[in-house]
């Protein structure tokens, strides 16, 4: 069995929303991807709602306080979508 070992924590440095993703730039270059879906306070919110973000801990987490929603950058980046999430 393999686990994640992490070097150094993932930062956020910068958050963008389609229809569709949610988008996180790291401060090391990389950029993470998930179906914004996974978080249905972001997937029913206006866009408008959604681009009013912000970085937690120094970008170790992301906070959209009009929505109460919290996104953990290790989570996001292990695939963990919300508890909110139901697959069909």
């Amino acid at each position: 069995m393999t686990s994640l070992t992490l070097n150094a924590e993932p930062i956020a440095q910068s958050v963008e929303t389609s229809d569709s993703d949610l988008v996180v730039r790291l401060t090391d270059g990389r950029v993470l991807s998930a179906p914004l879906v996974w978080f249905p306070r972001l997937h029913n919110a206006t866009p408008a709602k959604r681009s009013t973000y912000e970085l937690m801990g120094n970008g170790v987490g992301i906070h959209w306080p009009e929505l109460d929603q919290d996104i953990n950058i290790v989570g996001l980046l292990a695939g963990r979508p919300s508890v909110e999430y139901h697959t069909k």
